[in-house]
């Protein structure tokens, strides 16, 4: 059994909501920012603490700690949480489509313990999105306490996040534009002061507690002109490896999550995440301390950390053995969150593309060429965020203000928006949103597309309309008419099923005719539908029905055919102006 959702209001009637919208950003902006730096500290000291006993040669502890983590998350969700808590941000788009922007309580602490404990042991992921969870679930939580409108529940809801990314790299605008390009479709001007409230309060906490110097502070080369044409080449290759970087993900979760037994799940994928580990160090937790490496143009040194630290002595084995770690990141990440443990694909993305921007950069200086190995890390993390995420903005300031590197902001828009590009080609939709999508519950900037998404098709059907059996006579649906002033009758079998139905304006004549009430049955004047919906089906394809057919009002069935109601066209067209009047309200 999962959490059961509680409604606690908390009343503020003397301050109006846009007062009260206000107020409740600035707090989770706080609340955000400092459960952000609360998990920052929290992996860096679980780190520490399980790594200071071990200084042997290969660090061996790394074929074992990182399965021990993903089995105590792997418990935590099982028997204490109840819940399905992995892919933060995919879980927030889809309580805003599909929840009313209900978030449960316990999101407010489970994606951050369990995270916790995952990366601590190595568990090769990235904290960013299940604290764009926990702060999503902070937002919606004390909006609905407060009693706030959907609007502004889902506007709270966005700030949480918007806070969320802002306090974990201390990136106020990165977080407004996380929240726009990603998460909210349909934000106003008016919007903008609540999000900014709360990513700046939550960078203010995260400096109170962690310093003021960006997340990954380097030194960085001045941009260059003619290194124009290999930062395209960048973007080409960031945008393919985007791409390799999402299909494989879903590819791999699909095959793994096939295995039944949680249990042999969790064996199988600690045994692989460990080997490759062992094999390859950098994969182990974020890896932001290798980035931070190839930030500042030290080599990384795997004597004594690998047994393939050999590759390093070839001067081609260098971006071989870094193009490896790119390509098994992937692996290395799935296997975390499919074996249990619980984690975000937003860093691994950062390192991913970090790497590939390395292997890109040695491989032109090892051809005779002369660039910024250190520029092109930076400006990989922006094109494979660009590509994996399908957020451009995002990447190219979130990658400025987590290095201080302003002066590299053509190259980034450069590469990202080349990047952006290059994906789209092949895939339309983003890491986040690729299952929604297929499901039909993602939101976009398309308000006519939004309104279907929210609409509920539950909310629209009417049972009002009697019944009659399709062999009844029809003295009995003359009897049947009288005690009701619908429109038309359903006609059903003995089983419940639907027949179709009878509209009492072109069945008139027999009705009102005495001398058939006797020899004619409902079956003389019934009617067939030109199309029915089937429960759960989408509002768009119900939209879609009454378009194609004409209809004036259409049939739901379960999967038995057994009749449920009428949808009438009058009845969706209200709804959808109501909920279109809702999203683009100003108010």
């Amino acid at each position: 059994m999962t959490e059961p959702t509680r409604s606690v209001k908390i009343s503020l009637n003397h301050i109006s909501e846009r007062s009260k919208l206000l107020l409740l950003s600035l707090m989770v902006g706080v609340l955000s920012g400092c459960a952000a730096s609360l998990l920052v500290w929290g992996i860096h000291a679980l780190g520490q603490l399980l790594n200071q006993g071990f200084h042997g040669e290969y660090a061996w502890q790394n074929l074992i700690l990182p399965g021990i983590g993903m089995l105590i998350s792997l418990l935590l969700v099982r028997f204490v949480v109840r819940d399905n808590i992995g892919h933060g941000v995919t879980k927030v788009l889809l309580a805003v489509s599909r929840n009313e922007s209900k978030i449960k309580p316990h999101n407010t602490w489970s994606s951050m313990l369990t995270s916790c404990i995952t990366i601590g042991f190595g568990g090769s992921v990235g904290a960013e999105a299940p604290i764009v969870y926990t702060g999503a679930a902070i937002g919606s939580n004390l909006g609905r306490a407060f009693g706030l409108s959907y609007r502004n529940i889902t506007l709270l809801l966005g700030c949480g996040a918007a806070g969320a990314v802002a306090g974990i790299f201390k990136a106020p605008l990165a977080g407004v534009l996380f929240t726009l390009e990603i998460l909210l479709f349909n934000v106003s001007m008016k919007s903008l002061l609540p999000l900014l409230f709360s990513t700046i309060s939550a960078t203010v906490v995260a400096y109170a507690f962690r310093g003021q110097l960006p997340v990954f502070a380097c030194t960085l080369t001045p941009f260059s002109m003619g290194n124009i044409p290999f930062y395209i080449v960048l973007g080409v290759v960031g945008g393919l490896g985007s791409l390799y970087f999402m299909r494989t993900t879903l590819f791999l979760e699909d095959k793994i999550g096939k295995i039944r037994s949680p249990y042999l799940r969790w064996v199988l994928c600690a045994l692989a995440l460990g080997l490759l580990i062992f094999l390859f160090p950098p994969l182990y937790g974020e890896g932001y301390d290798s980035l931070g490496a190839l930030l500042n143009v030290q080599e990384l040194d795997l004597e004594g950390r690998s047994v393939l630290s050999f590759l390093l002595d070839w001067k081609w084995g260098v971006p071989l053995c870094f193009a490896l770690i790119f390509f098994l990141k992937v692996l290395a990440m799935t296997a975390t969150n499919a074996g249990g443990g619980v984690g975000g694909t937003f860093g691994p993305t950062l390192f991913a593309g970090a790497i590939l921007g390395f292997v890109i950069a040695r491989c032109i200086n090892l051809l005779g060429f002369s660039v910024p190995e250190q520029n092109f890390v930076l400006v990989g993390m922006a094109a494979l965020m660009a590509g994996v995420m399908q957020a451009p903005m995002t990447a190219i300031f979130l990658i400025a203000e987590i290095s201080g590197g302003y002066e590299l902001l053509i190259p980034l828009i450069l590469t990202a928006t080349v990047a952006f590009g290059t994906v789209r080609v092949f895939e339309k939709y983003s890491i986040y949103t690729k299952r929604i999508a297929q499901s039909g519950d993602l939101l976009t900037h398309d308000n006519d597309q939004a309104v279907l998404t929210l609409m509920r098709l539950d909310d629209l059907i009417r049972d009002k309309y009697p019944k009659v059996q399709v062999d009844a006579t029809l003295r009995e649906v003359a009897s049947v008419v009288a005690d009701s002033d619908a429109a038309v009758l359903a006609v059903i079998d003995r089983k419940g099923r639907f027949q179709g139905m009878i509209d009492l304006a072109t069945a008139r004549k027999p009705l009102l005719d005495p001398s058939k009430y006797d020899s004619w049955h409902v079956y003389n004047i019934m009617e067939s539908v030109p199309e029915y919906i089937s429960t759960g089906e989408k509002m768009e394809s119900v939209m879609d029905k009454f378009d194609r057919t004409g209809a004036w009002r259409l049939p739901v069935l379960d999967a038995d055919r057994r009749y449920l109601g009428f949808v009438s066209r009058s009845r969706l067209l209200t709804a959808y102006r109501a909920e279109m009047k809702e999203i683009s309200s100003e108010d």
